[in-house]
């Protein structure tokens, strides 16, 4: 199974993400690393991104959750996913790929994107993200405020993993 951890910058996705792929055992991947330079610069310089800076993103990531499923391998990757056609970019025609939101208010997921140290997407961005997203009917709905060891306990419920 394939668990990609989504919502809005600030959301926690990195940190769910990866305590639920230790908890799984499993591979977690960093969405953000698979953006191209360009998107990144933009991105620290607090320019949104457009939907052609995305697509090329979103490619990289539906390669490398191909790449698990065709394996049968285990992964998490945290991923925006902001959008309907961006999570069926992301699923393709891959099974066993699951989609975990991160629900978040606005005002938590900027302060949390203003203290954290050394990620390129900084709070200018938030408001853009809350603008794109298309809150998902076809996900598990998480609320981001609770603990990520809670979070993760409901997932892994849920999904019974």
């Amino acid at each position: 199974m394939v668990v990609v951890v989504m919502g809005v910058s600030g959301a926690g996705k990195t940190t769910v993400g990866t305590a639920l792929a230790v908890s799984l055992g499993c591979r977690f991947v960093e969405g953000d690393l698979l953006h191209p330079v360009a998107n990144i610069e933009k991105m620290r310089a607090g320019i949104p991104l457009t939907e052609s800076d995305r697509m090329p993103w979103l490619a990289a990531a539906h390669a490398v959750i191909g790449r698990a499923v065709e394996r049968r391998e285990s992964m998490v990757i945290a991923c925006s996913a902001l959008k309907q056609r961006y999570r069926e970019v992301l699923r393709g025609d891959c099974r066993g790929v699951r989609f975990v939101y991160l629900k978040v208010i606005q005002a938590t997921a900027a302060a949390r994107s203003a203290t954290r140290v050394g990620h390129f997407a900084g709070p200018a961005l938030v408001p853009s993200q809350f603008a794109a997203l298309e809150e998902p009917a076809d996900a598990l709905t998480i609320d981001a405020a609770r603990p990520p060891e809670e979070i993760v306990a409901a997932i892994r419920h849920e999904f019974g993993i």
